[in-house]
């Protein structure tokens, strides 16, 4: 069965067409995958309209390559998956009005994606993980999870911004544009590395992170400061706190597999200290491949196809929906 993925939660427009024979995922084909990414002026973050303004003036191009490049052609296709939230409402619905179009003139069943699950199946198909504990970190999403009775349980989340956000929001007072976390790991690492404290916030397994930026930026608006070393610090921080809370989840689930998705899972030093985390109980760490952390059309196809095969879900192009608060947690996962 083959799949058009449609993603465009935020600031990347990405098409994908991917293959899946019977029901098992490790017969996926991806055939071809296609972004393009928004980037604000410096010192800006992601602006909804002006997003959803690139997405429409490059979706064209960007379906008509991804089709080209899977020596293909629209009527092969046999689903159209989309991203239908969580995201940007004026971003989601240049995807969702792409793919109802696509769908109503195709005659093809139209598949809505949790965003956040897809970065989840995505992650497993890539990374071989069977019944991991989930680290989702980006730039809309921290939390914990756990499979358990059909769905994704959240077992700890951000109780303000994301880790994402607090990476983006940092940068961007320092001039940058976002997306900001590869500047400041950049940074970070080529810094003497050395620490000061910022403040460390963790309730239970949530964890917080309002307060540990405003300590850091205003620590770059008095008097002289080190900016790689102040990256540094607001990293091992972050990290630490996203360390601790993720023991404590393994401690209590008794998980032998830790996977970590979504755009922030592109950064080593995360890696790093998760598997140091793991490695002290016994459980195995997998990463995203980097290409694949952030936003893309295959995770789309792939969710989609899974979600179909599994459970015949599609529907009416009318009834193509958006929620961009659609929470992971409420999704029913039938095929696991």
């Amino acid at each position: 069965m083959l799949a058009l993925g449609i993603e465009s939660t935020a600031h990347t427009f990405g098409c994908a067409i991917a293959e899946m024979k019977g029901k098992r995922k490790g017969t996926f084909r991806i055939l071809s995958d296609v972004r393009s990414s928004y980037r604000p002026p410096e010192g800006s973050g992601i602006h909804p309209r002006e997003a959803s303004r690139h997405h429409a003036n490059v979706c064209s191009r960007i379906l008509k390559e991804a089709v080209m490049r899977s020596s293909l052609k629209m009527e092969d296709i046999d689903i159209i998956g989309y991203s239908a939230g969580p995201g940007l409402g004026p971003c989601l619905r240049i995807g969702a009005v792409l793919a109802r179009l696509l769908s109503t003139y195709y005659r093809k069943p139209l598949v809505p994606v949790n965003h956040a699950l897809a970065h989840i199946e995505l992650g497993a198909w890539l990374t071989g993980a069977r019944n991991p504990l989930v680290i989702l970190v980006s730039g809309g999403h921290t939390m914990i999870l756990l499979y358990f009775n059909k769905r994704w349980r959240i077992f700890g989340e951000t109780l303000d911004i994301t880790i994402g956000q607090l990476l983006d929001q940092f940068g961007r007072s320092l001039g940058f544009s976002s997306p900001c976390g590869s500047m400041i790991e950049r940074l970070a690492s080529n810094s003497n590395k050395e620490y000061s404290g910022i403040p460390y916030t963790i309730k239970g397994n949530d964890v917080s992170f309002s307060g540990l930026l405003t300590a850091a930026i205003k620590r770059t608006k008095g008097g002289s400061f080190d900016i790689g070393n102040t990256c540094y610090s607001l990293q091992e921080t972050a990290f630490a706190i996203l360390a601790e809370a993720t023991e404590r989840a393994i401690s209590f689930t008794n998980k032998d597999e830790v996977m970590v998705v979504g755009g922030v899972a592109a950064n080593r030093r995360l890696a790093d200290m998760l598997n140091y985390v793991c490695t002290r109980h016994s459980s195995k760490l997998h990463v995203c491949p980097i290409h694949y952390a952030g936003d893309n059309g295959v995770q789309i196809a792939l969710t989609s196809l899974i979600d179909h095969v599994n459970s015949k879900v599609s529907v009416a192009p009318e009834n193509g929906f958006i929620d961009q608060a659609w929470r992971l947690d409420s999704v029913n996962v039938r095929w696991r």
